[in-house]
């Protein structure tokens, strides 16, 4: 008896091929957001989007948590490579630590950073970090 007729046939190469293209179709996609800092270069016609403007904002004023997570990551980045600290010593203290130091500038909306909000329809809104709302957790 062979492979083919007992059903333990292993010629069959279809297997796993969905989860291949989840996973090529997860790495091809862009991110919802990007983080600039406010005196980059307008980029803004480089990818054919349009910027709206305030008046005509779409997406809420609030700071999500990975937003949050992902500005304070890429500030203690450039805190531990020795980029001045934005607030003063009064208020940092002797606290040394990177991450916590960025947590008090952006509690302070000192962190010059710009987050870009992309929507569906190829456009996106641009955010100072320093107009959005902090939530109270």
């Amino acid at each position: 008896m062979s492979d083919e007729e007992d059903g333990n046939s292993q010629g069959d190469d279809s297997y796993g091929d969905d989860d291949e293209e989840l996973n090529k179709e997860f790495e091809e996609e862009e991110e919802e957001s990007e983080i600039r800092t406010e005196n980059m270069d307008e980029e803004s016609e480089d990818q054919g989007n349009k910027p709206l403007k305030r008046g005509e904002g779409q997406t809420t004023p609030y700071l999500t948590k990975y937003e949050k997570a992902r500005v304070i990551g890429a500030r203690a980045l450039q805190i531990s490579k020795n980029s001045p600290i934005l607030i003063s010593t009064e208020i940092r203290g002797d606290e040394t630590d990177p991450i916590k130091i960025a947590e008090m500038e952006l509690r302070e909306g000192k962190i010059p950073f710009i987050i870009r909000r992309y929507l569906p329809d190829g456009s996106y809104e641009d955010w100072p970090v320093r107009e959005l709302k902090l939530s109270d957790n």
